[in-house]
């Protein structure tokens, strides 16, 4: 592979004003979030035309429409979003009602997600817009490589994922009291080796 080839076509020169810093060209991380905030929905003219609601509200909608009816918690799990980000998308949603709660047959206590007729209207349009930008977004990749970089995410979410609850879990066994977000943390470690075990 030609080596210009991995890195951005704009690029700035690294300060002197420190040692040795961060180049941020060659960090995955930072290389993957770019991508990630290009990717945002309401960043996207053809999408902001069906709807003006933020990232957040975006995400959680598409995860009711997805997997309806749904707790609040798995959505959560689902996208690794903490729980405060998904109570304001749910309260957003609910006073646009485009989404509705409904009391699990199974369990009262637990409160369902679900969409109403207005909120399966908007989905439908987003999700129709998404799949034209996915087919666009794909056309420069093979299938082949499609799959491995599927592969290469599950591969990179996995270790992210045990990387941030191993730091958490340290801090928590030395003792420290760690913030609600970091104990979700370890929740969502615990649940998807669970589900690697029982799998």
């Amino acid at each position: 592979m030609n080596q210009d080839a991995i890195y951005p076509k704009v690029s700035f020169p690294l300060t002197d004003l420190i040692d040795s810093p961060l180049d941020l060209n060659c960090h995955l991380p930072f290389r993957l979030a770019v991508v990630t905030n290009l990717l945002q929905l309401n960043k996207d003219a053809l999408i902001r035309n069906i709807t003006p609601l933020e990232p957040r509200e975006f995400r959680v909608l598409l995860n009711i429409g997805s997997y309806m009816p749904i707790k609040a918690a798995d959505i959560a799990y689902l996208g690794r979003l903490d729980s405060y980000t998904v109570s304001r998308a749910v309260k957003t949603l609910l006073n646009d009602q485009l989404i509705t709660v409904e009391l699990s047959n199974q369990n009262r206590k637990i409160k369902n997600l679900v969409l109403t007729e207005k909120g399966i209207e908007i989905y439908r349009l987003i999700c129709k817009s998404i799949d034209h930008r996915t087919t666009e977004l794909e056309s420069v990749i093979n299938e082949t490589d499609k799959n491995e970089l599927m592969r290469l995410l599950l591969v990179l979410e996995n270790k992210a994922e045990s990387m941030i609850a191993s730091h958490a879990m340290k801090e928590q066994q030395a003792g420290i009291d760690i913030p609600a977000d970091q104990k979700e943390i370890i929740r969502w470690f615990k649940k998807s080796a669970k589900a690697s075990e029982n799998s």
